[in-house]
């Protein structure tokens, strides 16, 4: 049932990004372009997105599983570290310099859009250079 769950939830936050405009490139750098021909649309579906979700862990927080009967997996810190603070700005970066986060990445290329081959490939390797780091920091740990 979770894996059901999962594939339905999965749906609904792709086609949300194709409806919205997050899965295309050029209205999201049009977003991230404050400098020139501003678009603000994005803004609005952003702080509906935040509405939503805040109501959501509202509800969460208060509860031991999902309704799914599934536990909750709630971050448990809040700290500001440099490492989030460091990722965040990777993040930003990568996303203002090709117009695609995560998501809206995989939902373009599941619509075929070339530039997201591109951009999946090299989040998929940058994925694989942090496990990799994160093993080796593991190790001397351990040592």
């Amino acid at each position: 049932m979770g894996l059901l769950a999962a594939l339905l939830s999965g749906l609904l936050f792709g086609v949300g990004l194709m409806v919205s405009g997050m899965a295309n490139p050029a209205k999201v750098l049009g977003f991230l372009d404050l400098a020139g021909r501003w678009d603000p649309s994005l803004a609005f579906v952003m702080a509906g997105a935040i509405a939503v979700g805040s109501v959501a862990f509202l509800f969460a927080k208060r509860r031991k599983k999902s309704l799914l009967g599934l536990p909750m997996q709630i971050p448990a810190s809040t700290n500001v570290t440099l490492r989030l603070v460091l990722g965040s700005a990777v993040f930003g970066v990568g996303w203002g310099l090709a117009g695609f986060c995560p998501g809206p990445a995989l939902v373009s290329l599941g619509a075929g859009l070339p530039k997201a081959w591109g951009f999946v490939a090299a989040m998929f390797g940058g994925m694989a250079v942090f496990e990799f780091i994160e093993r080796v920091n593991l190790r001397r740990q351990e040592a």
